[in-house]
């Protein structure tokens, strides 16, 4: 099996205190850079065109080569360590991973 790029997709709620999420953001991008990840975009006003449940407030988006990468970046004990500040900052609705598709022919 060839390994495809994934999104991660995340949904911040709220930030309830921006100094405590500037130290994870702070954090952050090493810690995705070491396993191959890369800054897609953020969003704080996202536009749902249909369906019941709307998304609110920031919206993240990054990428990793890979499946196992992700995961690696999610189990690594540096981004659990520096995750709690975005756990006590913010209300996580949701952080998924989504696959692409494999490639045609």
């Amino acid at each position: 099996m060839t390994d495809r790029p994934v999104f991660i997709i995340a949904n911040l709620a709220a930030i309830n205190d921006a100094d405590e999420y500037r130290i994870y953001e702070k954090g952050f991008f090493p810690v995705l850079k070491k396993h191959g990840g890369q800054f897609v975009t953020f969003d704080d006003s996202t536009e749902t065109f249909e369906g019941t449940d709307t998304l609110t407030g920031r919206v993240i988006i990054f990428q990793f080569p890979s499946a196992e990468a992700a995961r690696a970046w999610y189990n690594d004990p540096d981004y659990q360590a520096i995750s709690e500040h975005r756990r006590a900052a913010t209300e996580l609705k949701f952080m998924t991973m989504v696959e692409t598709l494999p490639p045609r022919g």
